[in-house]
């Protein structure tokens, strides 16, 4: 039954070609059912690991091709993720007139599909197609409705990724040509596979660099600011709160797990990148003044810090990375989204010209305020409990990393009060002194989004225990395979 998470966007997105007059809604439903399947796999998820609700068929025999799919604890999470946050970016679009809706919306589905494709693919080849079908879709929606500039920015974001890819499809087929017999791309036939030293160091940075572009990490981040700017605001969101969890996911599922012994020479060097991403990131997030760019900036900087958790394999920070992803996603979807409100209100997103927006949209503010401290990490609420298990994580790799990377706590706490103050806080000007409250669509939108921001915050339990014997099993993997 899992492949209908791919097949159901896939179809509908078919079908808007033939019924444009009823894209929002199609999109919408679509969305929704895959949500209800979601939700169904998580009621009947035995959490005690390992793979279900999939299917192994044979694709290509002579190539030992598979079609293998399946759902396991860390693939359920990112589903979660992936078709909670799907509707509520679909809804949160209604705002705008788009051009050419049908296919607007059509590439929103295609992406969904994809996004389920990737977090599903237990075949080497599958995981690399369905990686691939997410670029194009995205590609597009930048393209055609993002703002200025917006061909050259939207070429370096593919010509990023895609060469990404490349390395990574090299590495693939490397370990793919070292599996005995009639060759397999079959998850368990690659994590079977016995590299020397030298052969994964190389399979480490291939992979690493496919996974640190799309994430991005420093110093493969350049395409991210102006992309993230320059994109519509679906787009924007997907980008920031589903799409780089492909990277960080990649990380987990293929890349440790390959070349477990590249950890403790290449894996050192690739964790003091991240870390060095979180400083330099965030310090750059603090001079600007476009609140787009802002939170593009301060996503580059928490993702410096999943990534750099994860790869210090250890239980705390493979937990918290999987925390974190999903606190992340939520958080910063509700930044955009407060962000494109402000927008459509009022034209502008430059922060010295805001001001006062507290008085005459209140509900506004407070539903900000909660996202905001989420994102900040504030005590019982989503961000603290991830964030706390992945500075454990990399405290156990160097205290000196822990205290370098424990900055984040500050400098985040600094960029996001200063975008709350200078926008909500201080006197009214010409321009914001009747700022319309939200609406009701968009007080639900925010309100569902300030939930797990709240709920997840006081009692994380739940999330940790659908993962754990599975983050588990990874680690004992690795240590196998080390």
């Amino acid at each position: 039954m899992a492949i209908l998470l791919v097949l159901i966007p896939l179809l509908s997105a078919c079908s808007l070609l033939l019924a444009k007059g009823m894209a929002k809604s199609i999109a919408v439903v679509s969305s929704l059912i895959n949500l209800g399947l979601t939700f169904f796999f998580l009621s009947q998820f035995n959490n005690e690991g390992g793979f279900q609700f999939g299917d192994d068929l044979i694709w290509v025999e002579r190539l030992g091709l598979h079609f293998h799919y399946g759902i396991d604890g860390i693939t359920l999470l990112l589903l979660l993720l992936t078709n909670v946050l799907t509707p509520i970016i679909l809804i949160g679009s209604f705002g705008r007139k788009y051009d050419n809706e049908a296919l607007f919306y059509g590439l929103i589905l295609l992406m969904n599909a994809g996004l389920n494709g990737v977090f599903m693919s237990l075949d080497g080849l599958l995981f690399y197609i369905f990686w691939e079908i997410t670029l194009l879709p995205i590609w597009f929606i930048c393209a055609i409705w993002g703002g200025h500039d917006r061909i050259r920015i939207t070429l370096k974001f593919f010509i990023y990724t895609f060469a990404g890819s490349l390395l990574m499809l090299l590495a693939l087929i490397y370990v793919y040509l070292q599996t005995p017999g009639i060759h397999s791309f079959d998850i368990t036939a690659l994590y079977a596979v016995k590299l020397t030293a030298a052969e994964q160091c190389w399979i480490f940075w291939g992979f690493f660099a496919a996974f640190a572009i799309k994430m991005p990490v420093w110093p493969f981040h350049s395409w991210q600011p102006d992309t993230y700017t320059v994109s519509p605001a679906p787009g924007t969101m997907l980008l920031s709160g589903i799409m780089l969890k492909m990277g960080i996911y990649g990380l987990i599922r293929w890349m440790m797990p390959l070349a477990p012994a590249a950890l403790k020479d290449s894996g050192q060097i690739a964790i003091w990148l991240s870390i060095a991403g979180i400083v330099y990131a965030a310090i750059i997030a603090i001079r600007q003044q476009d609140l787009k760019r802002v939170v593009a900036w301060s996503s580059i900087s928490h993702v410096g810090l999943i990534a750099a958790g994860i790869m210090t394999a250890t239980t705390a920070g493979l937990q918290g990375g999987m925390l974190q992803m999903l606190a992340h996603g939520i958080n910063v979807v509700g930044l955009f989204l407060v962000i494109e409100m402000i927008e459509q209100r009022l034209n502008i997103r430059d922060m010295s010209l805001l001001g006062g927006i507290a008085k005459p949209a209140p509900k506004l503010a407070v539903l900000f305020m909660i996202i905001m401290l989420g994102s900040v990490a504030v005590p019982l609420t989503n961000g603290f409990v991830g964030e706390f298990l992945l500075l454990n994580g990399v405290f156990q790799f160097g205290i000196w990393a822990a205290a370098i990377a424990g900055l984040t706590v500050i400098f985040c706490a600094v960029y996001m009060l200063r975008i709350y103050q200078l926008t909500m806080f201080g006197e009214t000007n010409q321009l914001t002194a009747t700022t319309p409250d939200v609406n009701p669509r968009e007080f639900w939108l925010l309100a569902i989004l300030c939930v797990p921001v709240l709920f997840f915050g006081f009692y994380p339990q739940p999330l940790l225990d659908i993962a754990r014997n599975d983050i588990e099993n990874l680690l004992k993997i690795i240590a196998v395979s080390n």
